[in-house]
């Protein structure tokens, strides 16, 4: 059996030994409810999620941690948003070619009016056509092309054609490969997944720029401060959205995965030297930038699955199809695309070694 080859960061981070340390310790030593009691357990499972929200904020720039929401991951943040903004068909909605099905579909089942916004010759937001939006998703970067978009000009020339246009942001995939400074961006929602900076999954981020302009959409134990009656006084933000038990197992990890991906980023090197390489080889066209976080190509005559099937039999572990990006494949005329994605935890001889299956495949 062939050591594997894990070349797929993209979809989800592989987790350093601290997540997993954490969340072990967690469960085996700390384990207890948050929000339901007074004893030395559930108080300390309290501190641990207040220190997570605090280091959460914190990551993004954002002013305080009563801005940061815990979510299921970024699809369930842009589900919540596209139903806090009760949006209607006398409503614009502006998307991209670049948006991951998450980040356009909630917004377009809302049954507002949906608008593409035109990309550019690079495939980056055309910032001299940029339409009028009441809300504007920005897909900070595609999952497909990899290339990070200039989310603050962008939200500039939304407010140019409309200054109470409400900016949603998809950092799932820039978050892993820069910083991010909401106050900077200016933007009123953002959402990324702990599984992408090798947090677990189950668990999401979703910041509020003024959570108390909304109402929760989901309701149930844990948002309410009390009844009386009929009356029901809810928690203030971030409680009020977070009904339910929280992920706190994953959240137990979340602060450790910050740390780590904060002090060791992927080695997009890696990615630029198997661009050199793979270029090289006849029937392949690669349709991401060399400077890109991930290297997407198609492979002439032959078709994405089989090509996962075959690099799969060496062991090497790569995204085929349509990467939850349907839009971007269609602009670009092709059914689907084959992409590989590194993390820190990638080394040139891994690299190297792909190549050589990739070349053997195709040769």
């Amino acid at each position: 059996m062939n050591k594997i080859i894990y070349l797929d960061a993209a979809a989800s981070y592989q987790k350093p030994e601290s997540v997993i340390r954490a969340e072990v310790d967690f469960l085996s030593n700390k384990y207890a409810n948050s929000g339901r009691g007074i004893c030395r357990l559930a108080t300390d499972v309290d501190s641990m999620v207040l220190g997570a929200r605090q280091v959460a904020a914190e990551f993004i720039g954002a002013q305080t941690e009563s801005q940061i929401v815990f979510t299921a991951g970024t699809t369930d943040g842009f589900n919540k948003i596209a139903h806090m903004l009760r949006l209607g068909a006398n409503q614009t909605v502006v998307v991209s070619d670049l948006d991951h099905h998450s980040a356009r579909l909630p917004f377009v089942m809302s049954g507002a009016n949906v608008v593409v916004a035109p990309l550019d010759d690079e495939l980056n937001f055309d910032l001299n056509n940029v339409p009028y939006a009441d809300v504007f998703v920005i897909t900070a970067m595609s999952n497909v092309i990899g290339v990070q978009q200039d989310v603050a000009k962008i939200i500039d020339a939304a407010k140019q054609k409309n200054p109470n246009v409400i900016t949603v942001v998809d950092a799932a995939q820039s978050v892993v490969h820069s910083e991010i400074d909401v106050e900077k961006l200016g933007c009123d929602f953002l959402c990324f997944s702990a599984h992408k900076i090798g947090g677990d999954t189950g668990l999401g981020i979703m910041y509020i720029k003024n959570p108390d302009l909304y109402k929760p959409v989901v309701f149930g134990g844990g948002m309410v401060n009390r009844i009386m009656d009929n009356q029901i006084l809810f928690n203030s933000a971030p409680e009020v959205y977070e009904a339910g038990t929280l992920p706190l197992t994953q959240i137990a990890g979340l602060v450790p995965a910050i740390k780590n991906i904060k002090a060791n980023r992927p080695d997009l090197d890696l990615i630029k030297y198997m661009y050199d390489e793979i270029e090289k080889i006849d029937r392949v066209h690669i349709i991401s930038k060399r400077d890109s976080s991930v290297l997407s190509f198609v492979v002439d005559d032959m078709h994405v699955l089989d090509f996962g099937a075959l690099i799969g039999a060496y062991g090497v572990c790569v995204r085929v199809g349509n990467m939850c990006a349907s839009w971007i494949h269609q602009y670009l005329n092709i059914a689907g695309s084959i992409r590989i994605s590194v993390g820190a935890y990638n080394s040139l001889d891994e690299v190297k070694q792909a190549i050589e299956y990739i070349k053997e495949i195709l040769k």
